[in-house]
């Protein structure tokens, strides 16, 4: 099992942050996935007919990560929160991206909802992961980019292991050595949002749609919750 950690001092910069960690074991990524395929083209067909749209920058779940992240120093119109940027992707295309069968289920999932989602392969994670300050000495190689290595700016929020940096500017983009493939068989999925007040429930409701798309192409899965109250979880 790997531990999650969120520490304290972001903990107490963003007091209402709740996460929901969706651990995965046994998947098979190389099946079919029909719900999956079916909750992609739902979206994209109730785009075209115009009777929903992603979240923009004006709605309140997005604009609350600009926020977060000009806190931390990072323009947020240069370097997106990952909801927006694959929100504008999805207006502009009228599509979304297909990865393999677990990326795309946490992309529609996270879309829909208008909340930050990632994930880590698990067998890949190096000892626990906590998101915590980057401190400037950390690593990072971007997702696609192998032999790229960036060094986060002090006062980023990161996720890190002990290898190195899983993800950059909190949720902005993930590593290409934790990446999820078709072969990825024990699989953390985080979903996010800084207003536990205020979106808790719309939190709770996306875990579990997420998890009911997993049920079906995994041994097992489990949903646990990281906020200030309860700051470890585990996957």
């Amino acid at each position: 099992m790997t531990t999650f950690h969120l520490t304290p001092a972001v903990a107490d910069a963003f007091p209402g942050t709740r996460i929901a960690v969706i651990g995965a074991s046994g998947l098979r990524g190389r099946e079919a996935w029909p719900d999956t395929t079916a909750a992609l083209e739902e979206l994209e067909s109730q785009l075209a007919d115009g009777a929903w749209q992603p979240a923009d920058e004006s709605d309140p779940r997005i604009e609350s990560w600009h926020t977060a992240y000009r806190a931390f120093g990072t323009n947020p119109r240069r370097v997106r929160p990952s909801v927006d940027a694959l929100g504008r992707r999805m207006a502009k295309k009228g599509t979304l991206p297909r990865i393999n069968p677990a990326v795309d289920s946490y992309n529609a999932v996270s879309v829909r909802h208008g909340l930050p989602a990632g994930a880590f392969d698990l067998d890949r994670v190096t000892g626990g992961v906590g998101i915590r300050y980057a401190d400037g000495s950390e690593e990072f190689t971007p997702l696609g980019e192998p032999g790229t290595v960036e060094n986060p700016k002090p006062g980023e929020v990161v996720y890190t292991d002990g290898a190195g940096v899983l993800t950059r500017h909190w949720n902005h983009r993930d590593a290409h050595r934790t990446r999820v493939t078709e072969d990825s068989a024990r699989v953390a999925f985080l979903m996010e949002t800084l207003h536990a007040d205020r979106d808790g429930d719309l939190l709770t409701a996306a875990a579990g749609e997420l998890r009911r798309l997993l049920d079906a192409h995994a041994e097992s899965t489990t949903v646990h919750y990281l906020g200030a109250a309860h700051p470890h979880a585990v996957a």
